[in-house]
């Protein structure tokens, strides 16, 4: 296959266009039309479906570009550091974050990264929804409790556990009596079933807030309007400072925060600083750690 051809069929891929690509790169339209019809040819598929004024990729150009893109990017990096003499990281790096660590971490971890690599141009986005890294154009994305996803590769660096918290004036209920509750806004359960050394018990709530940041939920828990279930690192100061008062681990899986990112043998060295970043940050990957980083 030759490689020219394939980088000039990624190029147009990426841009969405023969015109857009060609002037992006300061090549002539006709040319990166040739060669992509060579590779077509070469490969006996169409790669493209050519309209009137819109070129759109069909499915097996999609593939095409979706194997091969980030390995062409990675291998001109490659070349680039060796003849720099050395790996040094440097462009552009994207960023899928989830908006709770976005809200408490993400600013520091950024500009700790950026002071550390002035040469890469961080870009961090906050959203929780499964974000195409392919598709949207990321480099690394950050998950709670991940689907699996054989496309991509990843590590836990976080773990944290979710806890029922209450302002000490804020009775415990008894029974099935249920007490008030400042809830996420998903979340629609009536009762938090909780482990405690007293032994398993179910405790009833009724909302009286529902609030779509657990941000907001810590701090209305904190006015004492009613109990919540929060991750323990948001509320361990808290606690430990007993203006929060502790009323029983949740039952369920633990929360692990996953960083993911394209199969691959070569790792960008970009998303290699921005891992390694993170295991400085959270060394052990406990929620004590996560919790000291905010606060500090």
């Amino acid at each position: 296959m030759d490689l020219l051809a394939l980088a000039d069929f990624n190029l147009v891929a990426r841009h969405g266009g023969f015109g857009r690509a060609a002037r992006a790169a300061g090549r002539p339209k006709a040319t990166l039309s040739r060669r992509v019809a060579e590779l077509e040819g070469a490969l006996d598929l169409r790669l493209f479906e050519r309209g009137a004024r819109t070129v759109k990729l069909t499915e097996e150009g999609r593939a095409l570009h979706e194997r091969t893109g980030m390995l062409l990017a990675e291998l001109d990096e490659t070349a680039a550091a060796i003849a720099s003499g050395g790996a040094k990281p440097r462009g552009r790096l994207r960023i899928s974050a989830p908006l709770l660590f976005s809200q408490v971490a993400m600013g520091k971890l950024a500009a700790g990264f950026s002071a550390k690599h002035p040469e890469v141009r961080l870009e961090v986005t906050t959203e929780d929804r499964a974000v195409d890294m392919v598709e949207e154009g990321y480099d690394l994305v950050i998950r709670v409790n991940p689907d699996i996803d054989e496309s991509l590769v990843g590590r836990i660096f976080l773990r944290d556990r979710l806890v029922v918290v209450a302002n000490p004036a804020l009775g415990r209920p008894t029974g099935n009596r249920a007490v008030s509750a400042v809830v996420h806004v998903l979340d629609g359960d009536d009762a938090w079933h909780v482990g405690a050394p007293g032994g398993r018990s179910r405790i009833f709530f009724e909302p009286v807030l529902r609030l779509s940041s657990l941000i907001m939920v810590r701090d209305a828990v904190r006015a004492g309007i009613g109990a919540g279930c929060l991750p323990i690192s948001l509320v361990s100061r808290d606690l430990d400072a007993g203006t929060l008062v502790h009323w029983g681990d949740v039952d369920g899986p633990a929360i692990a925060l996953w960083t993911l990112y394209p199969s691959r043998r070569l790792l960008s060295t970009r998303v290699s600083a921005f891992l390694d970043h993170l295991k400085q940050a959270f060394p052990g990957g406990t929620p004590d750690e996560l919790a000291s980083y905010v606060a500090g």
